[in-house]
């Protein structure tokens, strides 16, 4: 029996996490976690999203998960090191490969960061980024009403870029040549985004760069599922309102989920 690949999320912004590991990886099963009760982890304190994070990991591991990704940005960002340190699991947050992408990409050691407030606050990307290169210059900005555009389904339209223009400005006013999308609703807001920016600048889809990741720890430790295999199964679980989370899964993978399940 193949293990398959977990990931947890606070709602349903993971699963454009999802949508890029089913892209590079078609033959993983995948088992999603979405704690919808208790979203958003965005304004809640450290400790409460360290336990959050641990209960959620508790949960995949149940079934039995090989590796999981944390497509949490907050938890990614607060988290990630307390439940490392609690499970042999591989564990891989957002945060790392968007930010090895970035530096890579740079031209002019610019980068802007967009994300929720918690993300930003706990300034997790300029830290890396810094780690990465301590001559980057960093400017990261929170952009709190990206999420209910995206899970009202404001893509476009007059009010959703004239919030982007506002809230964007400082990127433009710094020259940036390359934006990390901080947050996994904010995929869905490329086409906006890349237009108040301009071509010059370079979007870095985290969720993009962690499949890439989960596929090359996947293939050093030999768990990766051969193309003789069937296409992965994949199933989801919410701690709360699975009506609303299909609902809004058409959005992030482009069409309705077949089952999804609520558990305590």
């Amino acid at each position: 029996m193949t293990k398959p690949i977990g990931v947890f999320d606070s709602g349903v912004g993971g699963l454009t996490v999802v949508k890029e590991l089913i892209r590079e990886l078609p033959f993983e099963d995948i088992v999603y976690f979405g704690d919808t009760a208790r979203v958003p982890y965005g304004i809640k304190s450290k400790e409460t999203v360290i336990r959050f994070s641990i209960e959620n990991t508790l949960f995949l591991l149940k079934h039995k998960v090989k590796l999981i990704c944390v497509a949490c940005n907050t938890s990614s960002s607060v988290a990630l090191p307390a439940i490392k340190s609690h499970f042999k699991v591989p564990i891989i947050g957002v945060i790392t490969p968007g930010v090895r992408e970035a530096v890579y990409a740079t031209r002019n050691r610019r980068i802007g960061v967009i994300g929720t407030k918690g993300t930003i606050k706990s300034r997790a990307y300029e830290n890396e980024i810094k780690h990465f290169n301590p001559e980057i210059e960093v400017v990261a900005l929170a952009c709190p009403l990206f999420v209910p555009f995206v899970e009202e389904g404001w893509l476009s339209g007059k009010v959703v870029m004239d919030v982007a223009k506002t809230y964007l400005k400082p990127l433009k006013d710094a020259h940036v040549d390359t934006v990390i999308l901080g947050c996994t609703h904010y995929p869905l807001l490329k086409p906006v985004i890349k237009k108040v920016l301009g071509r010059g600048v370079t979007l870095i889809d985290s969720a993009k760069q962690v499949a890439i990741e989960v596929k090359k720890i996947l293939s050093v430790e030999s768990e990766l599922n051969g193309h003789r295999r069937n296409r992965g199964r994949h199933k989801f679980y919410v701690s709360d309102n699975p009506e609303w989370f299909n609902g809004l899964a058409r959005r992030f993978l482009g069409g309705p989920l077949v089952n999804v399940k609520k558990v305590k």
